[in-house]
């Protein structure tokens, strides 16, 4: 076999596995959205069943005997070719899971489906100890993972790649150090002004099916497309791109808070614009995946925020959001409007938090994922643990577990590793949308705003992200992106320049 007929029969494979994957997607989805939960026993079996396929098909010695021909052949001459980099990420993918036990793989499956029905009932009745066990066996098992694919001085590295590549403990802790050590005297700086935003005009009624209009409506306007994809609620808000035509989003609604759900809304929609402009003739290769869970999350958090939570954004929405809620918004200016979706204070819940305080939180499950992770902190001690170091960061006691170490479905789902990819992708965010505004303009992109026009923007982020798929790596993309490697100044320099003029600090 020559090797670009072993090449083929690569992509070939790859393009298969990329459907049987999303038939495990959809699946995941239903379970989050309409699934009966009666049905979470059945789930889990399928779940295990598609996952050990899934893995049987691509650990499958034939795949390391078509690499072997293609590696080191003519057809990978160019290093930025399209099978150069198909073949990068294909051989990390193949050797990482060829160190993974098939049994393991179901019985991680098995453990997360039933892990994550469990947790949802935990948090709303406030009972971390039905959840403990769960959380035990899906630690123990990642444990399992981490020591199969090895790793270098910490186990957390060998969890951590894959959500971001070639990352490591090391980094992401010089990363935090340098960001928290500006963060934190900046939101105490913000939180001791005398002038506050009236966060009330925020917390009025909000009738859901207006929400749930006006919310559509933004997100069609920066471009998602509602004839590939769909808005539903959940108990924790997600993005889930099934492939070429089929991107799903969900939110979950508050009557009495408009910003929870308008602002999870175009959070899930930066991610799905991303799955939507993938090149889809790549779909189920490397190059029509995207580049990283950091590279992802720098989409939907420069929609949400960079755009999202800016003056011009506003200029152009608020009329139509005054005539959508005449009776919370009748008297409200835009100024006050603005000033309090940007309010900045400590607060108990991640997905709820400012852009000055989020990534303490971030910081916060990060230690604690690494002790949980090497033994130095028990399951039985989690809750205690997280309330002291919370009310260290924030300054605020944590009333409740459901507030607490049960507030997010990651650790129920196995994601360890996943929780530091929301900070990089803060940074990564600030960085590109400070690129872009140097490249078209910034007053020409505030204008653009203004009249509710976003296709400028959108195509900077398609030429610049989205159509590479995981030609590079978030590092390299992130050098040709902007120029520079990734750096927290980008993101401080944001929120100190329009906190200067929001909060008048700084």
């Amino acid at each position: 076999m020559t090797a670009e007929e072993a090449y083929t029969e690569l992509i070939r494979r790859s393009k298969e596995l990329g459907v049987l994957n999303s038939c495990a997607a959809v699946l995941a989805w239903d379970q989050q959205t309409y699934m009966p939960r009666n049905g979470a026993a059945l789930r889990g079996e399928q779940m295990a069943f598609l996952a050990a396929l899934s893995h049987q098909k691509f650990t499958d010695p034939k795949v390391g005997e078509l690499l072997g021909a293609v590696e080191g052949s003519e057809l990978l001459r160019d290093p930025e070719s399209d099978a150069s980099a198909n073949m990068r990420e294909m051989r990390r993918a193949y050797d990482r899971a060829t160190k993974i036990p098939q049994s393991l793989v179901e019985e991680l499956a098995r453990v997360t489906t039933q892990a994550q029905h469990v947790w949802e009932q935990a948090k709303k009745t406030n009972d971390y100890a039905s959840f403990r066990p769960h959380l035990e066996k899906v630690l123990a098992l990642k444990r399992q993972e981490a020591d199969a694919v090895g790793y270098k001085e910490h186990p957390y590295n060998a969890l951590l790649d894959e959500y971001e590549p070639g990352t490591t403990v090391a980094e992401l802790k010089e990363l935090f150090s340098k960001l928290t050590a500006e963060l934190s005297p900046l939101v105490k700086q913000i939180v001791a002004s005398s002038k506050q935003p009236d966060r009330s005009l925020l917390a009025r009624e909000f009738p859901i099916d207006r929400q749930k209009v006006f919310a559509e409506a933004a997100a069609v306007a920066i471009g998602f497309d509602f004839a590939s994809g769909r808005l539903d609620t959940t108990a924790h808000p997600f993005c889930s791109g099934f492939g070429p035509g089929d991107c799903r989003i969900t939110t979950r609604f508050n009557p009495r808070f408009f910003s929870e759900a308008f602002f999870g809304v175009l959070h899930e929609t930066g991610h799905a614009m991303y799955e939507q402009n993938l090149p889809a003739e790549h779909f189920g290769t490397p190059l029509g995946s995207a580049c990283s869970f950091g590279i992802h999350e720098s989409q939907s958090r420069l929609w949400e925020n960079q755009v999202g939570r800016g003056r011009p954004f506003w200029d152009h929405f608020f009329p139509r959001l005054k005539q959508t809620f005449p009776s919370a918004l009748a008297e409200v200016s835009l100024d006050a409007f603005y000033f309090a979706i940007n309010d900045v204070r400590p607060s108990l819940i991640r997905v709820e938090a400012d852009e000055a305080t989020y990534n303490l939180h971030i910081a916060l499950r990060f230690e604690l994922e690494l002790a949980l992770l090497s033994g130095n902190l028990t399951t039985a001690e989690l809750p205690g643990a997280w309330n002291e170091r919370f009310e260290a960061l924030f300054g605020l006691k944590v009333p409740d577990d459901a507030r607490g170490c049960l507030q997010d479905i990651h650790w129920s789902f196995g994601g360890i590793g996943y929780f530091p990819t929301y900070t990089l992708g803060n940074m990564y965010a600030a960085q590109f949308m400070d690129s872009a505004r140097r490249e078209i303009g910034p007053d020409l992109l505030a204008d653009d705003f203004r009249r509710g026009e976003f296709g400028r923007l959108k195509s900077w982020l398609l030429r610049n992200i989205h159509q590479h798929g995981q030609r590079y790596r978030a590092g390299e993309l992130c050098r040709r992106a902007t120029g520079a490697p990734l750096s927290p100044s980008p993101l401080l320099e944001y929120l100190r320049e329009k906190y200067a003029l929001v909060f008048s600090v700084c």
